[in-house]
């Protein structure tokens, strides 16, 4: 089975403590969901037109159960909890055999 992940990176993050609500529930999600976090507050070393703020990195047994823990009741819970102003590039990915 081809692995799915998640790929969120954060341009900017002016409060991190604003997002302690939306971690405690994403957290949950992704557990529940069978991810498990590869990275995350994790050093960076951007090139090109990289940037240096905050990665994270969830692997899924599948790309199907990634693209199912995003759209679950519980991740959209979390999201809800995002607070505004927060700007991420997200993406689920297909891995490669």
């Amino acid at each position: 089975m081809v692995k799915g992940y998640w790929v969120s990176v954060y341009p900017a993050i002016s409060d991190p403590e604003r997002l302690t609500d939306y971690n405690e529930l994403a957290g949950l999600a992704v557990r529940v969901g069978g991810g498990r976090v590869l990275s995350n507050f994790g050093r960076v070393v951007a090139h090109e037109a990289g940037i240096t703020e905050r990665v994270v990195l969830i692997e899924f047994d599948g790309f199907e159960q990634a693209v199912a823990a995003y759209e679950s009741e519980a991740y959209q819970k979390a999201l809800v909890a995002l607070p505004d102003g927060f700007e991420r590039d997200f993406r689920i990915v297909e891995g490669i055999d």
